[in-house]
C-alpha cells in the first residue's frame, strides 16, 4: 500500500477515535485529510466527508438512543429546513459555483481555494468554541424544553447551507441552538444533534450522487476504518477527562485552521 494511503487511513482511524473521545470534533479533520493527505479533490473531498461524517455520527447515536438523550421533536423542527438546504446546496449551489469564484484586482479566487478557506474559518469558529468548553447546563437547570421556532428552523438552514459548502457536521453551530434556542439539557443536545448531523450529512451526500464519481472501495474502507476508531476512543474515553480533551483538541484545530488558510494562500 502506498505511503499516502497508510498515513490518509490512520488519519480516518485519527478521526474515529477523537469522535469517540470527546464526542465531536472528528469531523473538522476529516476533509484536510481528504484533501492534503490523500490529494482528493477538494469539491470531491466535501462529499466523500458528508458520508463519513453522516455514517460516523449515525453509529454515535446509538448510545443516546439507548439512554433515551434525544429529543425528537427538536430533532423535527431543525432537521427539516436543514436537510433542505444541505441537499439543494450539493444538488445545485455547489455544482453552479462559477471558477474562479471571484477576481480581486488581478488576483483570482479559484473554487477550490474559496471552499478551503471557508472551512479553515469554520474551523477557527469550532476550535474557539471547544478550547472555551463551557460549563454545561444540568438538567435539572434546563426546565421544560420551549421551541423558538422561527429561529431554530433559520439556524437550521444556516448550519445546512455550512455543511452543504464544506461538507462538516456543524454540531458546534447546533448544540447552542438547541440549548438556547430549544432551553434542552446538554447531554440531550448532544445527542439530538447526532440525529440531526448524521441524518443531514447523508442526505446531503445524496446530492452528490449524480454530480460525483465516487469511488466507493475507498469510501467505504475509509469510514469503516473511522467508525472502529470510534470503539476505540469511547473505550478511551472512560479513563480520560473529557474537558481537558476537548481542550487541547480544540487547540490542535486551531492550529490546523490556521495552516490550511497559510497554505493555501502561499500557493496562489
Amino acid at each position: 500500500m502506498e505511503l499516502h494511503l497508510i498515513l490518509g487511513f490512520s488519519a480516518a482511524l485519527f478521526i474515529g477515535i477523537t469522535l469517540g473521545l470527546i464526542g465531536g470534533g472528528g469531523s473538522t479533520l476529516t476533509l484536510p485529510v481528504l484533501v492534503y493527505v490523500l490529494g482528493i479533490d477538494p469539491i470531491l473531498a466535501t462529499a466523500y466527508s458528508l458520508f463519513v461524517v453522516g455514517s460516523t455520527s449515525l453509529v454515535g447515536t446509538i448510545s443516546y438512543l439507548n439512554k433515551k438523550l434525544v429529543d425528537y421533536k427538536a430533532a423535527l423542527v431543525f432537521s427539516i429546513p436543514s436537510f433542505t438546504a444541505v441537499f439543494l446546496t450539493r444538488k445545485f449551489l455547489v455544482p453552479s459555483l462559477p471558477d474562479p469564484l471571484l477576481h480581486v484586482g488581478e488576483f483570482a479566487v479559484s473554487k477550490n481555494l474559496g471552499i478551503m478557506i471557508f472551512f479553515a474559518c469554520i474551523m477557527l469558529a469550532a476550535s474557539v468554541a471547544m478550547i472555551r468548553n463551557p460549563k454545561p447546563r444540568n438538567e435539572g437547570e434546563a426546565g421544560k424544553p420551549q421551541f423558538n421556532f422561527p429561529l431554530i428552523a433559520g439556524e437550521g438552514v444556516i448550519v445546512g447551507l455550512i455543511t452543504g459548502v464544506v461538507g462538516a457536521g456543524g454540531g458546534f453551530l447546533i448544540i447552542p441552538a438547541l440549548v438556547i434556542l430549544a432551553k434542552l439539557p446538554m447531554k440531550i443536545a448532544v445527542g439530538t444533534s447526532l440525529v440531526i448531523i448524521a441524518a443531514k450529512s447523508l442526505i446531503g451526500f445524496l446530492g452528490d450522487l449524480s454530480t460525483q464519481d465516487i469511488d466507493w472501495p475507498f469510501l467505504l474502507l475509509f469510514t469503516l476504518i473511522s467508525i472502529l476508531g470510534i470503539f476505540i476512543g469511547s473505550t478511551l474515553s472512560k479513563s480520560l477527562d473529557e474537558k481537558i480533551l476537548k481542550t487541547a483538541f480544540g487547540w490542535f484545530v486551531l492550529l490546523m485552521g490556521i495552516s490550511i488558510i497559510a497554505m493555501e494562500l502561499s500557493a496562489v
